[in-house]
């Protein structure tokens, strides 16, 4: 039964091969080597759009473009003889891609405190200003994680000692 299924695999190859011109495990390896880039990219475009930095924005959302349509360049490149619904198919991926990635950039964020927000801020959403406290390093609450401990070791114990010999065990 796998037998079947990998000789019908390498038909298929050797045909695209011979008959179209295009090698699928070439196609398969741009693939691959495009994803650790477009999620890069996508990210470093979503950070970039968080800080409203416009050069960067267009920087990256250009790698993003590239790494998602560099598998189908290669089809257009150096395939020969493809049916024309293959070339439709591939227009309307490149299109989706190019028409989401405008939508996106064009996108304003929303939500109050646009106006205001703190430098980093996520999506314009002013984040928590940050209290320095004596016991050094302060969570966005102003207290240091130390003291959180010690009132959480406090409180436990007080509630543990007043349950009695009974909750001791």
């Amino acid at each position: 039964m796998i037998d079947y299924f990998v000789a019908q695999i390498e038909t298929l190859m050797r045909m695209a091969r011979e008959e179209y011109g295009v090698d699928p495990v070439v196609f398969l390896v741009i693939y691959l080597a495009s994803a650790p880039i477009f999620y890069y990219s996508l990210f470093r475009m979503a950070r970039a759009l968080a800080k409203k930095l416009g050069g960067e924005i267009m920087l990256w959302s250009t790698v993003f473009l590239a790494s998602v349509v560099a598998p189908f360049v290669y089809v257009l490149l150096f395939g020969r003889n493809l049916p024309w619904w293959v070339y439709a198919i591939i227009a309307v991926l490149v299109g989706q891609g190019v028409i989401s990635l405008i939508r996106n950039l064009r996108k304003k964020p929303e939500g109050p405190g646009r106006e205001g927000a703190q430098p980093g801020a996520y999506w314009g959403v002013a984040q928590p200003r940050v209290r320095p406290c004596s016991t050094g390093t302060a969570g966005p609450t102003g207290v240091s994680p130390l003291r959180i401990i010690h009132r959480w070791a406090a409180r436990s114990t007080r509630t543990f000692q007043a349950a009695g010999p009974a909750a001791w065990r």
